[in-house]
Parts: structure tokens; sequence; C-alpha cells
């Protein structure tokens, strides 16, 4: 049977979202503009995006510039990671690199991006690529340096958001803030249940169940 206090670390999450819904509400009772729509109405709103079907092929495609660039960034990003660890000749040539364009905003190098390639599915893929390589190398860096020789071996939908804007419909607009937040906690949980089952031996970050890195 679980403690009080397990149960309001358990229920900290949906505390945390209904506060901010609330806050929301507030925010937007005491502005009353029309471009920042009540909580209530934009959670109204979600329905018809998700029974509207070139609203879904837009979702459906975001996930998937979402999940090549993050199985690029993570199939180059922790090896490397990893031989900068365990290598001071790697290290020593891709330290500087990383050092110059980690602190870097990655929606700074959008405009750089898309004067190289273009609006298309490359240059989205690339920024998503870019914001989950870097951290990922760093600590697959940091956590290479930090093992021993002998653990070593023992161990051996973003359109439809812009269009609403431009149409003013922002019901819709902020609706997808909604989804696009619930599908990042969605996924946020999904990674943190399946790195607490690959590496048993580590510990959480926070005692809720998801990490907010």
């Amino acid at each position: 049977m679980m403690s009080g206090r397990d149960l309001v670390s358990r229920a900290a999450p949906l505390l945390a979202c209904l506060g901010l819904l609330g806050l929301w509400e507030i925010a937007a009772l005491v502005l009353s503009t029309d471009s920042f729509p009540t909580a209530w109405v934009a959670i109204r709103a979600i329905p018809s995006i998700l029974g509207d079907k070139e609203s879904l092929i837009n979702i459906l495609d975001s996930l998937r510039r979402m999940a090549i660039g993050f199985a690029v960034g993570v199939i180059v990003s922790i090896p490397l990671g990893l031989m900068m660890g365990r290598s001071r000749l790697v290290a020593s040539f891709f330290n500087p690199l990383l050092m110059v364009t980690y602190p870097v905003p990655k929606a700074a190098l959008m405009p750089i991006i898309m004067l190289w390639l273009g609006v298309g599915d490359l240059a989205k893929t690339l920024v998503i690529f870019l914001g989950v390589s870097l951290p990922v190398i760093y600590h697959s860096f940091q956590g290479a340096k930090a093992v021993e020789e002998k653990m070593l071996w023992s161990g051996a939908a973003g359109n439809i958001l812009f269009n609403s804007l431009d149409m003013g419909q922002y019901d819709t607009v902020y609706a997808m803030i909604i989804i696009i937040g619930a599908m990042g906690i969605g996924l946020d949980a999904a990674f943190e249940n399946l790195r607490g089952k690959l590496v048993k031996w580590s510990e959480p970050s926070f005692e809720i169940p998801l990490s907010f890195a």
C-alpha cells in the first residue's frame, strides 16, 4: 500500500498540469483577448483536430521527422561520445567543436540551415538531429570518462500550428500546443521507462516518473 508521500509524488505531474491549466484559464479570462483563448476552449478544439484527416497526416509527418532525427542522432552520438570518453585523441579533436556549438540555441541555427537546405523535411530533420545529438554526445562522453576500466570489462504536427496562427484560429493554435505537449510528456515517460529497464543500475533523476530532462 502506497504512503501519502508516494501518492503525492506520483500525482505531482498531473497536479502540475492541472495547476498550469488553471493559471492559463485565469490569465485568459483576465486578458480577454481573441489571440489568447481560455484553456477550456483550446481543449475543446482537440477532437476536431484529431478527427481531421489532413491534421492527422501533418501530425504523423512531424512524428516521422522526430523519429528519423532522434534515431540518426542516437546512432551517431552515442558511439562518438563513448569514443571521446575513451580516447584523448578523439576528444581533443571534437571537444572544441562541441564547446562552440553546444551553447548555441538550435532555433538560432534555423535561418542558416534554411538558407543551405531550404524549408523541406531535410532542414527540419537536421534541426532535430542537432537538438538530440549534442546533449547525447556530451553525456555519453562524460559517462564514458567516469566508467572505470574494470567496469568496461565486466559490462562487456508544425504546419497546422502556423497555418492556424495565420488565419487567426487561436483555439486551434493552443489546442496544437496541448497536443504537442502531451506527445512530449508521453515520449518522455516512455523513454524514462525504457531507460529504467535497460539501465537497471542507474538512479532516476527525480522521484516522479518523468525525467523532465
